[in-house]
């Protein structure tokens, strides 16, 4: 029988994941660090696995992320890169992803964050209203999750504009690809959406060179990745006015330090990586699938290319 790992920093989510394929997978061998065996797993089941784990398995054969990014797994350097690496990809987790960009967008759109700081000042002014097909919405990355959410805006009658690194035709979306197309792509949206994976090519992407594209009292949607976040040039963003406002629900540091100037920043709304999540019957049976396909040696199922990182 093939033997999973759980590794993961957080011993709640550890619980969580061991409960979670009990009750979906009791047919897998799944254990936890220290128990007898554990260091003979074939398969690792990851999210910020702890440094030096992946190294340590001698007869690794399969490496699954979670979650739909796997930029955590870089935390264990002793990771053979080699090992394949699989991603949990859930419908379930694409409609959380939408509904929750669909919101943000609508908070702008209506103008709820200037009524929300009116309330603080008992100050009654009606924003102005738009209508959604002159508010113009940016998503950059389209992939699994990008497109759908981009479909979504396009399906609410908004102006959409999706980017990414390679051509993509999406139906009620105006598509841009490469870095050469990124400005003409900016170039005055209302509000700018970030589904990105992060690789070191997107790491910082989310600055001074790319605000000043937008139009002037922009918003910013950020539900990538935190490194993809230039901190002092939102802040600097947002005390300019070039941006109004930005829903950060992704940081480099998770949870975010009670110390961070951003739970400070005017304009900075911030949810705790609340977009969306797998549901725990896909994760289960997503890994259980390609624990099979491993055993029988087929092809497996949502695999990342090492080279783009996605």
């Amino acid at each position: 029988m093939t033997r999973l790992i759980l590794l993961c920093q957080d011993p709640a989510l550890t619980d969580w994941l061991a409960a979670l394929f009990a009750r979906h997978t009791p047919h897998l061998a799944v254990l936890r660090p220290g128990d007898d065996g554990a260091q003979q797993a074939e398969v690792a089941v990851c999210w910020f696995p702890p440094a030096g784990s992946l190294g340590a398995l001698a007869n690794l054969r399969l490496v699954y992320s979670i979650g739909s990014g796997v930029d955590h797994l870089a935390q264990d350097t002793s990771r053979d890169t080699s090992v394949p690496v699989c991603r949990v990809v859930d419908p379930d987790h694409t409609q959380g992803m939408s509904e929750y960009v669909h919101w943000g967008v609508l908070h702008f759109h209506r103008g709820f964050d200037q009524v929300i700081a009116g309330n603080a000042t008992q100050r009654w002014q009606r924003p102005l209203q738009r209508r959604a097909q002159a508010f113009k919405v940016g998503v950059m990355g389209l992939g699994a999750i990008g497109a759908p959410v981009a479909i979504r805006l396009a399906q609410a009658g908004y102006d959409v504009r999706g980017w990414a690194r390679t051509p993509r035709e999406i139906d009620g979306v105006t598509t841009f690809n490469g870095a050469s197309s990124l400005p003409d792509f900016l170039q005055g949206l209302d509000v700018l959406v970030n589904l990105l994976p992060l690789t070191p090519a997107t790491q910082g992407v989310l600055g001074r060179e790319v605000f000043q594209h937008l139009a002037p009292g922009a918003a910013l949607i950020n539900c990538g990745r935190g490194q993809h976040l230039n901190p002092a040039d939102l802040s600097q963003a947002l005390a300019d006015g070039q941006l109004r406002g930005a829903l950060l629900d992704v940081f480099e540091r998770e949870p975010l330090p009670a110390d961070s100037p951003l739970w400070r920043t005017p304009g900075v709304w911030v949810t705790p990586h609340m977009a969306s999540a797998a549901s725990d019957s896909c994760i289960a049976q997503q890994v259980a699938e390609n624990v099979s396909r491993l055993t029988a040696g087929l092809a497996l199922n949502n695999l990342v290319d090492p080279e783009l990182g996605y």
